[in-house]
């Protein structure tokens, strides 16, 4: 996977994204999330008291005294993002990463459109460091003046999306966009401009035909400035409706929309999919994460087999198993929580000491790192693959299924490709479920598993980073008698028949040391005889 290399403006070719070189490519990254657009959860906080940017600056004040907190906020500012962080993101083949912005981190409180630059060059530094490492950067307004969305994570003050409503914050985004602009316009490392984070949920749903003109008039004022740079949109409704965007607003656009906590199919996406087909322009899946691994492997790769370049949200975040960064709480932290929940002061002396052991503990350095979860979004070996995510580029390439007689599907899952799908542990209690479980291993009663007949065979796609030997295991069962299956690596090594007897679950070793070099590999898994259940593919 290469990282960026900064010699051209990258740019949408038809459905293709492509380098300034004219060569395909697609943004595989991280999102920044928390660093200039603190959001409650991220910090453990539960409760409207701190679940958006200005309360937690407000909470955070209350704690210790204004002075201090302005000191807090421009350590948490250095400390959050650094050159470490960007290396390692570039160390682990990502080519990009997604930069949100809060208006309020950007403009002076109380003036009509004057920058805080010394912010503003905290966002410069972070570019630095991306070109030096080879990291594309796409600019995100995750929060426009005056909010776009009307919720926590615009940081809007009344819960409304007073961007439509009010021509100041209105002229407010768009002279923002118009100083970046203005700012990067010979900047080649920075991939585009995404104009706004989510706007418009349904509830909001009577300005969504202000959007589009909105955008329009975004764009025109860029293209006064910046001729260059790719413009990135999305949709109403979390970055998933489309409806109202009828033609490409710009002959340089990349539609984006987010994807959280359901099916990681190809009939999940059909709709961006003909969406832009419609358009003839590129994906991107901007915004997706806040799972489990298991769904990561899927979701991931659905991604990459369908051209569609992605971003991982987000990097870093407090006490998780399903980022790469997990900050270690402080000691005392549940004081803070539960002071921002509405409980006692911890008393300023004690909320000092805590809140500067956060500032040492968010420092990459000193968080627990997630290889788990790297490895899962990029694929790369050692990894567990549920049987249920096997390739998506179609039948005859990522599997065969031979013609049946199909009822109700038991799964939902997948239900053009013709596979069987079923529950690993059957029970009364069963339950589909693709939905967060912040990083945890599924419940019994959601695992799912392939149910597969003699030559039936699926694919699975994965990579190496360095060469070395694998063990191979898969987790099978028969379907009641006695069954057989093998193993195919790529054209070459193919492994003896391997039997399953009963319906209790096993490890089959298929190989105890594999050498596998860098770079991509595919494993095929095909029944010989009788029916197999298979619940996952590992490399250990």
């Amino acid at each position: 996977m290469m990282n960026a290399s900064g010699t051209g403006f990258i740019r949408a070719d038809g459905r293709r994204l492509v380098d300034g070189k004219g060569k395909p490519l697609l943004l595989r990254g991280v999102g920044l999330g928390n660093w200039l657009l603190p959001e409650g959860y991220m910090w453990k906080f539960t409760g409207e008291g701190g679940d958006r940017p200005r309360r937690i600056a407000q909470r955070i004040s209350e704690l210790i005294g204004e002075d201090e907190a302005l000191q807090f906020w421009e350590t948490f500012y250095e400390r959050y993002v650094t050159e470490a962080d960007v290396r390692r993101m570039a160390e682990e083949g990502y080519n990009s990463v997604r930069l949100p912005i809060n208006a309020p981190f950007a403009l002076e409180e109380g003036t009509n459109g004057s920058y805080i630059e010394s912010h503003l060059q905290l966002i410069d530094r972070c570019i630095n460091w991306c070109r030096s490492y080879g990291l594309y950067v796409v600019l995100d307004l995750h929060g426009a003046p005056g909010g776009q969305t009307g919720a926590n994570i615009d940081d809007s003050v009344n819960d409304h999306p007073d961007l439509f409503t009010d021509p100041v914050q209105r002229n407010l985004t768009i002279a923002l966009w118009v100083m970046l602009a203005e700012r990067y316009k010979h900047d080649d490392i920075i991939a585009g401009y995404d104009l706004l984070n989510e706007p418009l949920p349904d509830h909001f749903s009577q300005y969504w035909d202000q959007l589009v003109p909105l955008y329009k008039d975004i764009i025109a004022a860029i293209r006064q400035v910046d001729p260059h740079h790719m413009i990135i949109i999305e949709g109403a409704h979390w970055a998933t409706n489309f409806s109202m965007i009828t033609e490409p607003l710009d002959d340089n656009m990349l539609l984006q929309f987010h994807k959280y906590w359901n099916a990681p199919d190809t009939e999940s996406i059909r709709n961006y999919l003909d969406k832009g087909a419609e358009l003839n322009v590129p994906l991107y899946m901007g915004e997706g994460g806040e799972n489990n691994a298991e769904w990561y492997v899927g979701a991931f790769q659905l991604f990459e087999d369908h051209d569609i370049s992605w971003n991982f949200w987000p990097w870093k975040k407090l006490d998780t198993l399903n980022s790469p960064c997990s900050i270690r709480a402080p000691k005392d932290w549940d004081k803070i929580q539960a002071y921002v929940a509405g409980g006692e002061h911890p008393g300023k002396d004690t909320a000092r000491a805590i809140l500067w052991d956060y500032l040492d503990a968010i420092r990459i350095e000193n968080c627990e790192y997630r290889q788990d979860v790297v490895n899962s979004m990029l694929r790369r070996a050692p990894l567990r693959i549920a049987a249920p995510y096997y390739g998506y580029k179609g039948a005859g390439i990522d599997h065969f299924a031979v013609p049946k007689q199909r009822g109700d599907q038991t799964v939902p899952l997948r239900p053009a490709d013709g596979v069987s799908f079923g529950f690993a542990y059957p029970s009364a209690e069963n339950t589909v479920d693709f939905a967060n479980h912040g990083g945890a291993s599924r419940s019994a009663h959601t695992v799912m598993c392939v149910q597969l007949e003699t030559d039936e065979w699926l694919r699975y796609e994965f990579n190496v980073g360095a060469e070395r030997p694998y063990k191979l295991i898969l987790g099978a069962a028969a379907d009641g008698e006695s069954a057989s299956f093998e193993v195919r690596l790529g054209d070459g090594w193919v492994s003896e028949a391997l039997f399953v007897d009963g319906d209790a679950w096993s490890n089959i070793v298929a190989a105890e040391e594999l050498v596998l070099p860098n770079g991509k590999h595919a494993i095929v898994v095909k029944v010989l005889q009788g029916r197999v259940r298979l619940q996952w593919v590992e490399l250990s």
